[in-house]
């Protein structure tokens, strides 16, 4: 089994120990991302819309850096701080995935950190 570990400027930097993503047997399996900018390591202002929306933007430079994209998702895992953000979530999820969305599964859950509305994790095809 090949293994390869990604790490990207493009996405915020793993504050613990854990990868961005893990490339394996043909899959790129992307960590939880949350809704910090990587260009200031801050949490984007705004509600839920932008930060699903820098979510997803940080998920796609992973992928990117993996040699995978958005359009290979096969699962999406889902985690919301509150019941009542899923329909403008939904809204600005399906911008990124227009066509033949990927398997998802959607939780409300406590977050780590207070701020967070939102997080992300997803599995890909590789090539």
């Amino acid at each position: 089994m090949t293994r390869r570990t990604i790490l990207t400027e493009a996405a915020p930097k793993p504050v613990g120990p854990y990868s961005q993503a893990v490339v394996a047997n043909g899959f790129v399996f992307v960590a939880g991302q949350v809704p910090i900018d990587p260009s200031t390591g801050k949490v984007v202002e705004g509600g839920i819309r932008e930060q699903t929306r820098r979510v997803l933007e940080n998920v796609k430079a992973i992928l990117e850096a993996s040699g995978s994209s958005l359009e290979k998702v096969v699962k999406v895992n889902v985690y919301l701080k509150r019941a009542e953000d899923f329909a403008a979530m939904n809204e600005v999820y399906s911008q990124y995935f227009p066509t033949e969305p990927p398997a998802r599964t959607t939780v409300v859950t406590n977050m780590v950190r207070e701020e967070f509305l939102i997080e992300i994790d997803v599995i890909a095809l590789a090539q």
